[in-house]
């Protein structure tokens, strides 16, 4: 039987990083991935906050430069702003800076960092259970002292450690497209259906596009949407569209229950408005994997990783679940409704919404 101090489940930003951490820290870390290739497919709008963005929406944050420095050859498209546009076509401009990658090179990047620091990877392992302190899985099982779940909004780790699933997730669909495209983000809202979303994220000759809606509001199919959003916006030929869930009504309750924690998209660690989670899980993979670390060291209770991402993220992420709430309850019911909204808000407000931050007083 492999045995191992920590036991990592995942290997996108969350994984990785929390693996990274652990092992520089000195423990001995196994990350496992159910996927063939780390990265692979993509599902995501591949849309990074420039440091400036991610320090202005969380300001307890530390060291940030060390943690989101990056080779320049990840970075495919600086992004100068985000143009958010209402069912009526009218564009609110927000400056924004950022810039936009390839998911697949950029989670094999981090996923890089973290072998280099000790950590052991191996792929097309699924992770299945948890039985005491031993992990079931697909190649045997593994006893480990600490088990932390990446496992996206459908944790199976979350499940087997007792902890909250995800609420409500937003399944959304995306793709690529070729062309040349401003350096602008263009988010659409309500004009597929009521409460769906849609958007153009330039690269380098090419965009990523996609759609994704609220069950709530909207019973059509991804598919159909798509196909409607990239009739509207003229794309004949796209990729091969890839599918996934994305938390929307903030962090669960609790992300540490007995030796195992939850991070990224399994703690809903994703700013509900916008989607946007690879910054948050790389701040939380931090703080789990040195937590993971510091506990197989000194004993130090896993508590602490739960008190310091909270610091750190729960007011933001708190005022975006607020925020979307509000949307829900007043803008996404009919084109009418959100052109509306989004014309009573206005530049500053809807800035404010982007940034995790309150729209009122």
């Amino acid at each position: 039987m492999d045995s191992v101090d920590i036991l990592v489940v995942g290997s996108g930003p969350a994984g990785s990083t929390t693996a990274r951490f652990a092992a520089e820290s000195g423990a001995s870390v196994l990350f496992i991935e159910r996927r063939a290739e780390v990265g692979v497919p993509v599902r995501c709008g591949e849309f990074m906050p420039g440091i400036s963005e991610i320090r202005d929406m969380f300001p307890n944050l530390e060291d940030a430069e060390s943690l989101f420095a990056v080779p320049d050859s990840l970075q495919c498209r600086h992004i100068e702003g985000i143009k958010l546009i209402d069912p009526k076509d009218k564009v609110t401009l927000l400056d924004f800076d950022g810039y936009t990658t390839d998911r697949d090179r950029f989670d094999q990047y981090l996923a890089g960092l973290a072998q280099e620091a000790g950590a052991v990877f191996e792929n097309r392992r699924m992770f299945e259970s948890i039985e005491g302190d031993v992990a079931k899985t697909t190649k045997g099982d593994i006893r480990f002292k600490v088990i932390v779940g990446a496992d996206g909004p459908s944790s199976r780790v979350a499940r087997s450690l007792g902890l909250a699933k995800n609420s409500n997730p937003y399944p959304a669909v995306t793709a690529q497209v070729k062309g040349d495209f401003e350096p602008y983000t263009y988010m659409y809202f309500g004009d597929i259906a009521p409460g769906a979303y849609s958007w153009i994220i330039p690269k380098d000759g090419r965009a990523n596009v996609g759609v994704g809606f609220s069950p709530k509001f909207a019973s059509g199919s991804l598919s159909e949407y798509f196909d409607k959003f990239a009739e509207k916006r003229g794309f004949s030929e796209h990729s091969k569209l890839e599918g996934k869930f994305v938390p929307s009504e903030g962090p669960i309750a609790r992300t540490v229950a007995g030796n195992g924690m939850v991070v990224g998209d399994a703690a809903g660690q994703v700013i509900s408005v916008n989607g946007g989670g690879i910054p948050l899980a790389m701040i939380a993979g931090r703080i789990c994997g040195r937590t993971a670390a510091d506990n197989i060291s000194s004993g130090s209770p896993l508590q602490s990783y739960e008190t310091e991402w909270r610091r750190i993220m729960e007011k933001p992420l708190k005022t975006a679940a607020f925020n979307k709430k509000l949307a829900d309850t007043f803008a996404f019911r009919s084109e009418r409704s959100t052109a509306l909204c989004m014309g009573i808000l206005g530049q500053r407000r809807m800035g404010n919404l982007i940034r995790c931050k309150r729209i009122f007083p």
